[in-house]
């Protein structure tokens, strides 16, 4: 979701949801207390904060004067999950929740209107929770997309057949100008937008697991320089850490939404 509802000037460029269609767009986390979420990642990973014209509940995350996220203090108020999501770049959100719904996939949140543009929180057929976005992106979004600052990887049942949902959903792999590429390398599926590699689809999740590690989800991945410093800093900040390795560790903030620290540019 587009946290940051200033206009682009003629300067920058209005880049809308149209000439990036399918394409991840955003993440954006849900959670309960404003302040100690701010606190939590300025400490763990740099992170300063502007606010959001959407209202007092929203804030944009810079990372050295970068867009990087946004918050959304909504989590009680709309009794959602605590929880970071991707959102995907759609000409109609009323269109692709209706996408959505026909495929067995669920609807959570919305349409809604957040001038300047609709939102909405959905779940594919296998409970992995995503977001969708039709209209303009925030005024740095290029920034955002070519620095990279996050990539997002879906775990999930079955690649092939995830593909196919939202391949479906959000026009991957069609005739409509700017739509995203889907390739199949290995055991992922591996989306494209203009070129660069945007997000990867892997198998093997359990729709059962106890373990929310382990169950269908998009995990979100920010690129940071010392991955052991995150994960102590995680720690001693009200946070866990659930995975660590060499090169990433999965993390859960104070509030308990999940999400990789990496030292890769491409997770």
């Amino acid at each position: 979701m587009d946290h940051d509802t200033t206009p682009s000037t003629p300067t920058t460029g209005v880049v809308s949801t149209h000439s990036v269609c399918g394409a991840p767009c955003w993440v954006s986390l849900t959670s309960r207390d404003l302040e100690a979420t701010e606190s939590f990642y300025q400490a763990l990973l740099g992170w300063e904060w502007r606010t959001a014209r959407l209202g007092d509940r929203f804030r944009i995350a810079l990372a050295d004067g970068a867009p990087v996220a946004g918050i959304a203090a909504v989590a009680s108020m709309w009794q959602m999950a605590v929880a970071w999501t991707p959102y995907f770049a759609v000409p109609s959100a009323d269109r692709a929740v209706s996408r959505v719904q026909e495929r067995g996939g669920t609807s959570a949140v919305g349409p809604i209107s957040l001038p300047p543009g609709r939102a909405a929180l959905l779940a594919d057929r296998d409970g992995a929770t995503f977001g969708i976005w039709e209209g303009e992106l925030f005024t740095d979004w290029e920034t955002w997309r070519k620095a990279a600052p996050a990539f997002i990887r879906l775990h999930t049942r079955d690649a092939f057949d995830a593909a196919i949902f939202y391949g479906e959903v959000l026009d991957w792999a069609s005739e409509r100008p700017g739509c995203c590429e889907v390739r199949y390398e290995g055991d992922e599926v591996v989306l494209r937008s203009y070129g660069e590699v945007v997000a990867r689809i892997e198998s093997g999740a359990l729709g059962a697991a106890p373990d929310p590690t382990i169950r269908p989800h998009w995990q979100i991945h920010f690129r940071v320089a010392d991955v052991a410093a995150c994960a102590r800093a995680a720690e001693c900040h009200g946070g866990s850490v659930l995975r660590e390795s060499e090169e990433e560790a999965v993390l859960r903030d104070l509030d308990g939404a999940q999400f990789t620290v990496t030292s890769r540019r491409e997770a």
